[in-house]
């Protein structure tokens, strides 16, 4: 009966006036209520407003009202968040229309604050006894679930019975232990001239560096503890999560030898004539350039597992690329044909090379705040 009269409705509006029917074919649409509202405001004459405003308010309360009616026989205790949704879209139309003069002589909308306030002590008491029920199980896991729930529950009503202090025992509840392996290094470095000092450079540069920027044993910044292998059998402690580096596939390769000229001139004055003119004279030069290069790289294996199961939680790698290039020369010709960036090619060690410790390290550089967002990811909720 209600759906026959909003037709009935619908179309004597639709047929009164071509601004009527511009605010009916958006019928759908909460908005459109709001732009009504907004025209009585300017003017309180406006016959479109006037007739569309009553319709399009029991339209949309009626459309809202089915969805919290379909929401109500979830069992999922999200539809809490799409009910308050809904009710909250309804009340806004009831603020907006009570403050307008014009738009109150039409419609009597609905104040359905007491509905919200009740409506969120029922989800905030549903979520904490789900809470509860969580934080009595055993595991990491569990507790992370009570915290999120307990979460919720204050959301919904802020200071809700005890739920600061059930939040800060599924917090302490959900605290992982980490296992941060010293790096498997199958990189160039581990088996050659270079293999201790790498090893132990790869070490100090992740494991420990990782275990003390994410918080050691005292991280408060994550729901987690971080020890190295030796902390671990030290301490006795039995990890949640292993974290396993593998370096591999690092090249560092012998420079690249190219050599090129270059043609130079350049106008110097050579003496002034009878009159004081400047006499200019062109010069020439050429340098001989030795350009070498190099392009390293490196990857790392970010493997993240459960401890128990061995399910893999992440595993990501990560390329990393340093280029190096140096140009040194010397030159034939007359030397005033030479700039400043010539004159410093010229005085260049044609033995600079940087050291391998200064790639690895540029390499590692790079490559360390992916790792550690990697780590902080997969721990942190």
């Amino acid at each position: 009966m209600k759906s026959t009269l909003y037709y009935i409705i619908t179309l004597m509006v639709f047929t009164s006036c071509s601004s009527s029917r511009n605010y009916m074919s958006r019928l759908d649409d909460d908005k459109t209520i709001f732009d009504a509202v907004k025209a009585l405001n300017k003017n309180a004459g406006d016959t479109g407003a006037i007739n569309a405003l009553p319709v399009l308010y029991t339209y949309a309360q009626d459309r809202h009202l089915k969805k919290i009616a379909g929401y109500n026989s979830l069992p999922d205790l999200s539809r809490w968040s799409r009910i308050i949704d809904e009710y909250n879209t309804l009340q806004k139309m009831y603020d907006v229309i009570s403050e307008s003069p014009g738009a109150q002589k039409l419609v009597n909308p609905v104040n359905y604050q007491n509905s919200i306030y009740n409506i969120k002590q029922t989800a905030a008491e549903e979520y904490y006894q789900q809470g509860t029920t969580l934080l009595a199980s055993d595991g990491a896991t569990s507790s992370k679930e009570a915290y999120q729930a307990f979460k919720k529950a204050e959301q919904f009503v802020a200071g809700y019975k005890d739920v600061k202090i059930q939040m800060k025992k599924a917090y302490e509840g959900a605290i992982v232990n980490v296992l941060i392996n010293p790096v498997t290094d199958n990189s160039f470095f581990f088996n050659s001239s270079w293999g201790n000092y790498g090893y132990n450079y790869s070490n100090e540069y992740f494991q420990q560096t990782l275990i003390r920027e994410l918080g050691g044993t005292n991280a408060n910044r994550y729901p987690a503890r971080f020890y190295s292998d030796w902390e671990a059998r030290r301490e006795n402690v039995k990890p949640d999560i292993i974290v396993n580096l593998l370096l591999r596939n690092m090249d560092i390769p012998g420079p690249n030898t190219q050599y090129y000229n270059r043609r130079l001139s350049n106008e110097v004055i050579i003496g002034t004539d009878t009159s004081g003119k400047a006499i200019y004279k062109t010069v020439y030069a050429q340098m001989n350039i030795t350009r070498q290069q190099f392009n390293a790289t490196v990857e790392m294996e970010v493997d993240i597992r459960d401890a128990n199961s061995r399910n893999i939680i992440s595993n990501n790698i990560y390329r990393e690329y340093y280029r190096w290039q140096e140009e040194t020369a010397t030159y034939e010709g007359d030397e005033r044909a030479l700039s400043s960036e010539d004159w410093r090619m010229i005085n260049s060690n044609p033995y600079n090379y940087p050291r391998k410790e200064e790639v690895l390290k540029e390499l590692y550089r790079k490559l360390y705040p992916q790792v550690k967002n990697r780590i902080s990811y997969a721990v942190d909720w």
